[in-house]
């Protein structure tokens, strides 16, 4: 194993197509991006013990006694912990292995990643049956979430390699993926949850199992897949990076010296911002709007507390759907966003995703009062589709200013934001909520502060994107004027090898729809779903 997992092994025979290089990535990040659905697990875990009903625990009862306990439910804040472990562990491990990962390349880390996934995974579905919620905490959230690290992380540097003409887009393709997991993963979770469900069953531990057994096959067949450009390597037409770019680095920096500079801890902010707001939203989006709604998502006026068990598993389907299109427009985004960075800039970029996106935020209370579950979706898909545009825009950012050399190494540190805003994001959605509702505020309105204090958690991300500057000569001073993101290099006529001409290898046009096909069906699912919440 430690010689066909070993870097050289992947290097790509000349003449490889490098189109074969998005798919096996996106089979990475297609599997673990199924961690943003898991909002789709929290209401039936609610009721895990009393099958059709939820058996809370005492007032009195202690946070030891809640994670043995086989007598008592578990409730959404606790659950919502696991959300949080995800984030921290993935932006932990990225920081800890970047280093390593460039080093030993992205096949070793993938298969790793897939390792540590889906174990955890079917330490879950232990963790279900028994009932033991450290169990869960410790399988999806703390050994799961080091594989998402790994997995995040492994495809970046390896696609920003192959298209160093096209840094926006090459980062959108790699990320996109993570975005879309859970545009597949919440309807199938869905079916599989109701095919398992029985007098005794929920239907949560089933699905771990499948779950971890289909993405294992893809998780392996993307690691196996993965190649490395040759030393020296160029796509064919391209001139390389023009000359006299403002924010062009002399030489590229290493991990340690960018973390030495104000632009990385800046970023550092703007990521921590912009995945605060988003990742507080999607960690709650089934129950929110659920709870929102209630029976005006089946057409009547009946409020969430009043629904019978028939009408709860009605909305729970609705719910599961506008999980999925919430991951449709942020893998949309991922790719729109990151592209049209090329052209604006990554500054101007970050700037619409922070500034837009706090007034998008701050519109969906009143939206919410005014009864219009169309405007609430709409305004929450327009303010993902900025999140996940963030995130895959955020390595070429980094590219621009320090160089590509260690950028998936520079890349996996700045993802320590992102275990910051796995804590702060969850907790301002989980905690404020249940204070909203205990201090008697309807649960249709117990959302409105917390969409209040994540428009502002993005405004402090404008002010720290405002004030990045490009790296002086010395490699860390701050010089004059903003980022000048010009185009990464000497535009091309064309693409010798762009998708039309790769088309005629079929190994590229095989891999592509066996992503593609499941992006399809997940892609119509969500399209079926949003029709029946909009209707």
């Amino acid at each position: 194993m430690p010689g066909i997992l070993d870097k050289s092994r992947t290097i790509a025979p000349p003449g490889f197509n490098r189109w074969l290089v998005p798919p096996a990535a996106l089979c990475i990040h297609l599997c673990i991006g199924m961690a943003y659905g898991f909002s789709v697990f929290w209401l039936p875990l609610t009721r895990a013990v009393g099958i059709d009903h939820s058996v809370p625990s005492p007032l009195e009862a202690t946070l030891l006694a809640r994670l043995v306990s086989t007598a008592w439910d578990w409730d959404k804040p606790l659950l919502g912990w696991l959300y949080t472990l995800f984030f921290v562990f993935l932006g932990s491990s990225a920081a800890l292995f970047g280093t390593w990962l460039e080093r030993v390349g992205p096949r070793k880390a993938a298969v790793v990643s897939a390792c540590c996934w889906c174990g955890g995974l079917l330490l879950s579905a232990v963790a279900v049956r028994s009932h033991q919620l450290w169990l869960l905490w410790l399988g999806a959230g703390v050994i799961g979430g080091i594989g998402l690290g790994l997995g995040y992380i492994s495809p970046v540097s390896t696609l920003m390699k192959w298209f160093p003409d096209r840094r926006g887009l090459a980062t959108g393709l790699a990320i996109m993926g993570f975005g879309g997991g859970a545009m597949i993963g919440s309807p199938l979770a869905d079916r599989l949850m109701k095919h398992f469900q029985s007098a005794t069953s929920v239907g949560v531990a089933e699905t771990f199992v499948v779950l971890a057994a289909v993405y294992f096959a893809f998780m392996m067949l993307g690691a196996f897949a993965y190649r490395v450009p040759a030393e020296g390597w160029k796509p064919a037409g391209w001139a390389g990076p023009a000359a006299g770019l403002a924010s062009a680095p002399s030489r590229s920096l290493t991990a340690a010296e960018a973390c030495r500079t104000g632009q990385f801890w800046l970023l550092w902010g703007v990521l921590l911002c912009n995945v605060s707001a988003g990742i507080g939203v999607i960690g709650m989006a089934s129950p929110m709007l659920q709870e929102m709604f209630g029976g005006r998502l089946l057409g009547t006026e009946i409020p969430f507390e009043q629904l019978d068990a028939g009408q709860l598993a009605r909305i729970a389907a609705i719910a599961a759907g506008f999980t999925g299109l919430l991951s449709l427009f942020n893998i949309v985004g991922r790719l729109f966003w990151s592209s049209l960075s090329d052209r604006i800039g990554r500054r101007a970029t970050y700037a619409i995703f922070l500034v837009v996106g706090a007034g998008l935020f701050a519109l969906v209370p009143a939206a919410g009062r005014a009864g219009s579950v169309a405007a609430v979706g709409g305004l929450l898909c327009l303010a993902l589709s900025m999140y996940g545009g963030g995130f895959a825009a955020i390595p070429a950012y980094l590219a621009d200013l320090f160089g590509t050399g260690s950028v998936g190494a520079i890349h996996g540190r700045l993802l320590t934001a992102w275990s910051v805003a796995g804590v702060v994001g969850p907790v301002l959605v989980n905690y404020v909520n249940v204070a909203q509702i205990q201090a008697g505020v309807p649960r249709a309105r117990a959302y409105d502060q917390t969409m209040f204090m994540l428009a502002g958690v993005l405004l402090v991300g404008a002010v720290c994107n405002w004030l990045v500057r490009p790296l002086g000569t010395a490699g860390g001073t701050v010089t004059g004027g903003p980022v000048a993101d010009a185009a990464p290099g000497v535009p091309l006529p064309h693409l010798p090898d762009r998708l039309a001409g790769a088309a005629v290898d079929g190994r590229v046009l095989g891999f592509w729809l066996l992503v593609g096909v499941p992006l399809a069906w997940g892609f119509w699912m969500t399209l079926r779903q949003a029709w029946a919440l909009l209707g």
